[in-house]
């Protein structure tokens, strides 16, 4: 592909939103540029696009522009194109951002490689580059320029003993220049049986094609970009055409194959066929894992326990945790823990089991993963018990099959002898935990009947055995998954058991703290515009690190017939689906909290956006509202923005990307420096509700309840619905 024909899909990211930004303006912006481009057929899109453009669809960063320019992409638009098209609605500072800041950046995409061949067979040596319209090559020979080695291939056909030498290309463009890697050509004569492997050079391309980098498997999600790379070496320089599922991709004929903002209809097994005039080569099959499922798409996923090459397995939603994340998780649990309280731990992710003990694997683990990358279950249950909690309950919804990476059979301290122990495995030994994405079982099928019998007034392993009964009746799960219980508890134990007083005030105090710091969800707040527009945004928490964000309007004049308040632009760090995002409802935004929707008015319409993995968030959580209304004379629709912090919510209060304690030290050491370290005031601790004995907890994605005043020390007061205040 030629410089001058380089397409808008070959701009980074930063420069794609840096445009968009520019171009989101009602005098000289997107909507000008829409009708530019359109003066070509190939880009004159209908009215329910420009529509989707401006209302229905909002990038990360809330930019009709950067969405327009994917539209552009999408259909090969050029950079000189779009470029005219700038020049052509004046747009002076894109034209300046493009010309300088992109274009006039020279990147060498593919360097010159070594090569040996046989004296009069053909030599190709090629460069290329991205970056200004006007780029020149000149070929050098050491010091000497080429004569004719003016062009992005130099051809030394047929190569003569004179030929060989260092060779050396530079790029240009103006005054600027760049300089290629050097690229030595040898000749192989006839006897010169080792040639190939004692110079230190490349095989002969002359003669073959070769792949030098493979295309890696992916685990992504919806919302990524899917970045995968082929690289070969061949003589004369090879060509690539991607293939998804063993169809091949239109317009993918790069090493590089870049897909922005993937959905799930991107995942599947990727291949790039490697070819020339006289050789074809094909890469290895790759299998690229996007999630969350589709409510309409049906299809069971299960992860490759037991291959060589087989990564951690990401269940559910993007709220999975790395190592660090895991390990502060669990210390923070630990926390919470004291004589009598009952302590719930449920881990949905990937696991293994190696005689007869269980490993929870974290994202960031390496594909040849052992015990010493994952976080051990009998350890956490020793730590526990050190903590004398009442009730031990372990609901582990992950694979059992055996790891052969791990040969090791780490030794636990012996355990107290109690009878407070259960174990919940999704699976048998040996076997394999699914997820059917399809509805309400997207989330898991234990979870899945789990959640129906969770509060029930029966003892824990009661409510198992019902839940175990309820899989095995369930015509996709009988005969491929069935749970097993393993259970020591001598006492009935519930999960609804009563909240007693505690016997130590002042420790039942500061675990009450430590929870009460990672379930702070934001105040209701109401935001005025210029335009007289009210909106009123609301928050809920679905667990300890998802947050559900609603924003309604409150007020309207009587001159504005549509209005629109939608959120983007969210603080890097946690996830956002821009599928589920500024949906009508809970369930369109992939949430569980599917039971708000019969509390709220149907007369107050909403939009809710779902937020997770929390837990990334390093700093404040910050989003722009962005307000889209129309006057009643007047079919411009018109913008207003404001930026909204809302602080560090939930679980992210705990920065659990930082190292903890080791659990070695003392608890009161533990406790104090919570203490210490928080920022409430002393009337918000005095205010805390009692979670003392027989309050449950989760070591990485815990229930979170929304809570109003905080003045009640009962459950019977906490409800998951946002907050309904109207006063900012």
């Amino acid at each position: 592909m030629e410089d001058k024909n380089l397409g808008v899909e070959t701009l980074s990211e930063a420069a794609l939103n840096r445009l968009g930004y520019m171009l989101d303006n009602l005098e000289c912006g997107w909507k000008q540029l829409a009708k530019a481009v359109a003066e070509q057929p190939h880009f004159c899109y209908s009215d329910k696009e420009l529509t989707d453009c401006s209302l229905k669809v909002l990038s990360r960063h809330g930019s009709p522009g950067r969405y327009l320019l994917a539209l552009l992409a999408d259909r090969g638009c050029t950079l000189t194109f779009l470029l005219q098209c700038l020049k052509k609605i004046e747009h002076r500072e894109a034209v300046g951002f493009l010309t300088t800041h992109v274009m006039g950046q020279i990147d060498i995409t593919l360097q010159p490689q070594s090569q040996r061949a046989p004296e009069g067979s053909p030599v190709v040596l090629s460069c290329r580059a991205v970056g200004p319209l006007e780029l020149t090559y000149q070929w050098f020979k050491g010091k000497d320029e080429v004569p004719g080695g003016n062009g992005p291939e130099l051809v030394l056909n047929p190569v003569s003993a004179a030929q060989q030498g260092p060779y050396i290309c530079r790029v240009s463009s103006g005054d600027k220049y760049v300089f290629s890697n050097w690229a030595h050509v040898r000749l192989v004569r006839s006897g010169d049986a080792s040639a190939g492997s004692s110079s230190g050079y490349l095989p002969s391309t002359a003669s073959g094609l070769y792949i030098i980098q493979q295309p890696r498997q992916q685990a992504l999600m919806e919302g990524d970009t899917l970045y995968l790379e082929c690289a070969a070496q061949a003589n004369p320089p090879p060509q690539f055409q991607w293939y998804l599922n063993k169809q091949p991709m239109p317009k993918c004929t790069r090493s590089v194959l870049k897909i922005p903002c993937i959905t799930t209809a991107d995942r599947g097994i990727y291949s790039c066929k490697v070819y020339n005039l006289y050789h074809e080569a094909w890469s290895d099959q790759v299998q690229v894992i996007i999630g969350p499922g589709s409510f309409s798409d049906v299809s069971w996923e299960a992860p490759k326990v037991g291959a060589s090459d087989a990564g951690p397995r990401q269940m559910g939603d993007c709220c999975d945790l790395n190592w660090q994340e895991m390990h502060s998780a669990v210390n923070e649990f630990l926390l919470l823990l004291d004589r009598g309280v009952y302590g719930l731990l449920y881990f949905a992710g990937h696991g293994y089991e190696n005689y007869g003990n269980s490993f929870m694997v974290p994202i960031d683990a390496p594909a040849s993963y052992t015990f010493k990358h994952c976080l051990w279950v009998q350890d956490v249950l020793q730590r526990m018990q050190e903590r004398q909690t009442g009730l031990n309950v372990f609901l582990l919804d992950m694979c059992r099959k055996r790891n052969p990476n791990d040969e090791s059979i780490p030794q636990p301290d012996p355990l107290r002898v109690t009878a407070n122990i259960v174990f919940g495995y999704a699976t048998c030994v040996d076997a394999e935990a699914f997820e059917v994405n399809k509805d309400d079982l997207s989330n898991g099928i234990f979870m899945r009947f789990l959640t129906k019998r969770l509060m029930e007034p029966e003892k824990v392993t009661v409510i198992l055995d019902k839940v175990a009964e309820d899989m095995g009746r369930c015509e996709i799960t009988r005969g491929r998954q069935a749970l097993e219980l393993r259970s020591n508890l001598s006492e009935r134990r519930a999960l609804t058991d009563s909240i007693q007083a505690p016997a130590c005030q002042v420790t039942a105090s500061t675990r009450n703290l430590q929870w009460a710091i990672a379930h702070v969800i934001p105040e209701s707040r109401c935001l005025q515009f210029e335009c007289g527009v009210k909106v009123q945004l609301g928050f809920a928490a679905e667990f300890s690190n998802i947050m559900i964000i609603y924003s309604r309007i409150l007020e309207t004049p009587k001159d504005i017939v549509f209005c629109s308040a939608q959120l983007s632009d969210f603080t890097e760090g946690p996830e956002v689906d821009l599928k589920h995002s500024n949906q009508e409802s809970l369930r369109e935004a992939g949430s569980l909290l599917l039971s708000m929707d019969d509390l709220l008015p149907l007369e107050q319409p909403r939009l809710f956006t779902r937020i997770s993995a929390l837990q990334r968030l390093k700093k404040e959580l910050s989003f722009t509202v962005c307000l889209h209304y129309k006057y009643t004379n007047l079919d411009e629709e018109l913008l207003e923005e404001q930026r909204v912090s809302v602080g560090k919510p939930l679980v992210s209060k705990l920065n659990l990307h930082e190292p903890r304690l080791s659990h070695s030290s003392s608890s009161d050491l533990q406790m104090s420096s919570i203490m210490e370290s928080s920022s409430f005031s002393e009337s918000f601790r005095a205010n805390l509700p009692d979670l003392s004995p027989s309050s449950i907890g989760s070591a990485s994605t815990s229930c979170s309840y929304y809570q109003g005043p905080m003045e009640s020390p009962t459950f019977s007061s906490l409800k998951n619905e946002p907050e309904e205040t109207i006063c900012p």
